[in-house]
């Protein structure tokens, strides 16, 4: 099956990367925010950006940062699979009730993360959804088992038996992509968080990150008894984007303005600096 397509002389320079995906050309504005947020925690390991641009234009800052940016293609999944998971209908059959997605997600595209399985350069990565930034140096994760991830926490404790698929630990292997993928697509199947679902699925006995590994944005406004800014290592802007308009804007702009410092060449605030959530002295 095929895996990323790397170009040129774009070789490996150590044996472990961060590894974030692009879908589509929307999440490029993220993907930067990361790697430059990445690159100021002066980890050595690679930064790899997945992207399905085929001519890889649309991902050229992303090169210029510093990232490797392999061409990856969608899993060759079944009409049936696509159609149960075509954005209309899986929005329809689980439907987003705590926070909105924006217009450009597709829930299908969630999947092409597992091609991360594929990049045999590296024996370890960590992957990171585009949508967040790093605090401080998480070179530490390198060394949790796979497969490692932190809870769904941003509503209450009860969020804490669920895993978020947007920080988590592993290590490539084709056998294991090539038994994922058989996994993924059996008849009649439906993941109803896409990859986030399937993975809790594949690993059931998934171990366990700090919440503070991906710190979810929600957490900000439902729990701000869990916020702490020295202990953030990972902050993840799950529903809304930072870099869009959106109804929750005003009562996340502490978050907002922290991901636009990253987001651009200036400097970012300290941790220590920064305001506790409303509601939390």
């Amino acid at each position: 099956m095929n895996g990323p397509v790397f170009h040129g002389d774009d070789k490996a320079r150590s044996y472990r990367a961060f590894v974030t995906l692009v879908a589509n050309s929307d999440y490029v504005p993220g993907a930067e925010a990361l790697v430059r947020s990445l690159k100021r925690t002066r980890t050595d390991a690679d930064i790899v950006v997945m992207h399905t641009d085929r001519d890889g234009a649309g991902v050229a800052g992303l090169a210029a940062l510093g990232a490797r940016t392999p061409y990856i293609g969608l899993l060759p999944t079944s009409e049936a699979f696509n159609a149960a998971h075509a954005r209309d209908r899986l929005h329809a059959a689980a439907p987003f009730t705590k926070g909105e997605k924006p217009g450009f997600h597709s829930p299908l595209y969630n999947f092409a993360k597992l091609r991360l399985w594929q990049l045999l350069d590296y024996r370890q990565v960590v992957f990171i959804d585009a949508d967040a930034i790093v605090l401080q140096n998480i070179d530490r994760l390198f060394d949790y088992p796979e497969f490692s991830a932190a809870p769904n926490v941003y509503e209450s404790l009860a969020d804490f038996h669920r895993l978020n698929s947007g920080v988590f630990t592993a290590c490539p292997s084709q056998a294991r992509f090539e038994d994922m993928l058989a996994r993924l697509d059996q008849p009649g199947i439906f993941w109803r968080r896409t990859d986030q679902t399937f993975l809790e699925s594949y690993f059931p006995n998934w171990h366990g990150l700090p919440v503070f590994d991906n710190m979810l944005q929600y957490v900000w406004l439902n729990l701000p008894e869990l916020w702490k800014w020295e202990d953030i290592r990972i902050l993840h802007y799950q529903y809304e984007k930072p870099w869009q308009d959106h109804a929750k804007a005003d009562s996340l702009r502490v978050l907002i303005d922290l991901w636009k410092a990253h987001a651009s060449d200036g400097p970012v605030p300290d941790l220590s600096d920064l305001p506790p959530p409303p509601g939390r002295a």
